[in-house]
């Protein structure tokens, strides 16, 4: 067991790399990794009582390869998503389909369903519109909706890591729960299927 304060400070240390933008040398990174700890670390500190104690360290190691997958698998999306609403912007016909999908979770927790949400809005493109905590569905507006499972993949993609990461009571390739469907939207907010 360790605790948990400690890791959550290192985190923020990491984030305050991304957030500062700093250039790809050794030093730089070493010197703002340095300052995001003197930053991360009191902050963690003093929430530390928001979080459990400790954590397994068992837990952490199993963890960490499925973060840097999520991190892999978003950065990847968030490319191929500015390339292509870079072209659609581009494009003399404008090829733009916006609908508004219906996704329906399978994670459960606030941390796990913010993240999503987050990495959704994050990509240019798709935006997080709204959330039913009822069904544990999220709504998504895509700059082309015309292909809902285009949608859906890379948001599964994303889940099936964070059910690991969240230490979800699901698993990766555990199917939505029955009754929640996959339809879309039209731009005008009305149901395709007719719900």
């Amino acid at each position: 067991m360790t605790r948990r304060w400690p890791l959550s400070g290192v985190a923020l240390a990491v984030l305050w790399l991304f957030v500062r933008g700093v250039e790809l040398t050794p030093v730089r990174l070493a010197e703002e990794f340095i300052i995001g700890l003197l930053v991360g670390l009191p902050v963690a500190y003093v929430f530390r009582r928001f979080y459990a104690p400790s954590t397994p360290l068992s837990r952490t190691i199993r963890v960490v390869p499925y973060a840097m997958l999520y991190l892999a698998a978003f950065l990847k999306e968030l490319l191929t998503a500015n390339v292509d609403v870079a072209y659609r912007v581009l494009s003399p016909s404008m090829p733009i389909h916006p609908a508004v999908v219906k996704v329906p979770l399978r994670v459960q927790s606030d941390v796990a369903i913010t993240t999503i949400a987050n990495s959704i809005t994050l990509t240019p493109g798709t935006l997080t519109m709204d959330y039913d905590s009822d069904s544990n569905t999220l709504y998504v507006h895509s700059i082309d909706g015309s292909n809902p499972e285009e949608v859906l993949e890379p948001i599964r993609t994303w889940e099936d890591y964070a059910l690991v990461i969240f230490d979800e009571e699901l698993k990766p390739g555990d199917p939505v729960s029955q009754g929640q469907a996959d339809p879309a939207r039209d731009g005008k907010g009305e149901v395709a299927d007719g719900d």
